[in-house]
């Protein structure tokens, strides 16, 4: 992409993990990169979502929007109330911004979802056409996407379904470095259930790629193309770590431990092929999970 024009990009969830690093990279790329922020004592395009306020006004003039922001799925028990905020923060956020910029659009908008899309699909294999799943974070997903519907007609609208994001920054590899570290690590139930996930360089690539192929339009699933079961993962990453795994948490303890965001995180299964960006040429600089962490973990 450093070869590409300078591009003026709105990034909002910037704070984040990825909308960090994304920041750092499109930077570096040389284009020109401002944030969504909600505080007034920070740079940026000004919006309160849970007010619905937005400076429709600033938003004129950007080449490009990545639309990351959303309350964290993964931090405390999901009761009604964090349930309530975890689609108040997506849907009526997302919905918040894509109508007012379409007075003003972009060339293209790149709004997350996530593979939640599909629901615990046990072995089946997940492609974009595939049928949303039926359990809240599916539910959530699917409001999401259609809450840049205003959009489709104004611009190009990339959806990218993000899958676990290994990253040693934050997310769910850095929370599992420790306890592997010590040798408290081991495989979460039956360990059968899949994982679907992308190293944090390939996640910035992927949403690099959607800002420049005119070619892409609509979800793309933002997954590495070898996704591996829980067992497997726990084997590699004890192997990266040089540990062993060898204490599993049993199905009944997670639930206990975590509620409902223990079925829908660590216990269901989610399978899915990145179709559409291999359609498109993309090349993964990780393509499985053992490079990955070694990449990751490496001293």
């Amino acid at each position: 992409m450093a070869s590409s024009p300078s591009l003026r990009v709105l990034v909002s969830g910037a704070s984040g993990l990825v909308g960090g690093a994304l920041t750092e990279a499109l930077t570096i790329d040389g284009h020109h990169v401002e944030h969504l922020v909600r505080s007034p004592a920070s740079p940026g395009v000004r919006w309160d979502p849970a007010a619905g306020l937005v400076d429709a006004k600033a938003l004129a003039g950007f080449d490009a929007v990545v639309h990351l922001a959303g309350e964290n799925i993964a931090e405390g028990r999901w009761t009604d109330a964090k349930k309530a905020r975890i689609r108040g923060s997506r849907v009526d956020g997302t919905r918040l911004l894509c109508e007012a910029l379409a007075t003003a659009p972009p060339r293209v908008f790149v709004g997350a979802s996530a593979i939640g899309y599909y629901g615990s699909r046990g072995d089946e294999v997940m492609v974009e056409s595939s049928a949303p799943g039926d359990d809240f974070l599916a539910d959530v997903c699917v409001a999401w996407e259609q809450a840049s519907a205003a959009l489709e007609s104004k611009c190009r609208v990339v959806r990218p379904r993000i899958g676990v994001v290994l990253s040693t920054n934050g997310g769910a590899l850095a929370k599992m470095r420790t306890p592997f570290r010590l040798g408290l690590g081991g495989r979460i139930g039956s360990g059968r259930q899949w994982m679907s996930w992308i190293s944090i360089d390939d996640l910035v690539a992927v949403l690099r790629h959607c800002l420049t192929d005119d070619g892409l339009v609509g979800p793309c699933n933002a997954v590495a193309p070898q996704p591996v079961t829980n067992a497997e993962f726990t084997a590699a990453l004890g192997h990266a770590l040089r540990r062993p795994t060898l204490l599993p948490m049993p199905a009944l303890a997670a639930r206990a431990l975590f509620g409902e965001m223990g079925d829908a995180l660590l216990l269901s299964s989610t399978r899915v092929a990145p179709q559409a960006l291999e359609q498109r040429g993309f090349r993964f600089r990780h393509p499985d999970v053992t490079s990955a962490l070694h990449a990751l973990l490496a001293d």
